[in-house]
């Protein structure tokens, strides 16, 4: 039996804009029901790398296939792709039944079946009820909803996704993330999501791609990026991290290299013991769930997270840290 072909393949993609190289001689291929994050900050190429699988971009060099077929010189519109963008681009005159029936009445679907499709769409976002409103009449979850019913009523195989929930407050955002899971899910159509956010990266996403400087720095499921970062930037890009240069890790671990230690691995004990270390509490950071300590280890700055304890700057604690669970970089 043959074996199916990824949703997205790029090889050799390249994208200079001016003398910047926007995108470096990028291969990659994203499975079919796949939800695929792209993340990296600002400038890393994530963005125009979803640019050049839709369409609004060419690329200067290489190819781009979706399921097979080459569609590196076609026009959007020719693509089996839609997409979902940070600012909704709703048609503020039209009601949400209007919006979401907008991509059918392009591609001449009659009336009735276009009606059909639309309002069951508005049904797998939960906003049937709001068909006749106008979309300022709507939330700002509620409106990203609607651009996501307007974009899966074409039913493409991939849905790409531009930071689209960076306009909402994080309340909601934690929401529409669940919502957004179980929707592709229930779709079973590959996602495509751009973002800056590692949290909402590893809350996501089957995969992550991490970006950096136009190329990517690593590739794997959320517990291998956090587990076992790569590279410095991984490490301290997707999460926190202590990073030790090889003359800290030979002074603390008795090891040469240099490695990633996440907060989280270090203990915080009750009293000293075999093998421990005093440190001085530099600052003491509350954030409801957890504590965020910066220690210092005799000129060696340390961050540690704990779930609870008093503790204020300038105090002596006593902390253990294991030569197992350092990665190396």
């Amino acid at each position: 039996m043959a074996k199916a072909s990824p949703a997205i393949t790029l090889r050799g993609v390249t994208k200079s804009f001016g003398k910047t190289v926007a995108v470096n001689h990028l291969d990659l291929e994203i499975g079919s029901g796949e939800f695929f994050s792209m993340l990296g900050p600002s400038g890393s190429g994530k963005t125009t790398v979803l640019r050049l699988i839709a369409g609004f971009e060419l690329p200067d060099a290489g190819t781009i296939e979706l399921a097979g077929t080459d569609v590196t010189n076609l026009a959007p519109f020719d693509r089996d792709v839609n997409t979902v963008f940070q600012d909704y681009a709703l048609f503020g005159h039209m009601s949400v039944l209007e919006n979401v029936e907008y991509g059918l009445r392009v591609r001449k679907v009659n009336k009735a079946e276009r009606t059909k499709r639309a309002m069951h769409a508005l049904e797998t976002v939960r906003l049937a009820d709001f068909a006749d409103r106008k979309p300022s009449q709507l939330s700002g979850g509620q409106r990203q909803r609607v651009a996501l019913a307007r974009s899966i009523v074409v039913e493409p195989k991939v849905l790409l996704l531009d930071e689209p929930l960076g306009a909402l407050d994080m309340k909601l955002r934690e929401q529409m993330q669940i919502e957004l899971k179980q929707l592709q899910r229930q779709l079973g159509i590959t996602f495509i999501f751009v973002t800056h956010d590692q949290e909402e990266a590893l809350t996501l996403s089957d995969r992550i791609a991490v970006f950096n400087n136009g190329t990517i720095e690593q590739l794997g499921t959320p517990e291998e990026l956090y587990e076992k970062p790569k590279s410095e930037f991984v490490a301290g890009f997707v999460g926190t991290s202590n990073i030790f240069t090889p003359e800290q890790s030979k002074k603390l671990f008795g090891k040469s290299g240099k490695f990633a230690l996440r907060p989280e691995k270090v203990d915080v004990l009750a009293k000293a013991k075999s093998g421990s270390l005093s440190a001085k509490v530099e600052e003491v950071i509350y954030l409801g769930s957890y504590i965020r300590l910066l220690l210092d280890v005799d000129g060696i700055s340390i961050k540690v997270t704990v779930s609870e304890g008093v503790f204020h700057r300038d105090q002596t604690v006593q902390i253990n840290m294991s030569a197992a669970d350092l990665v190396a970089l």
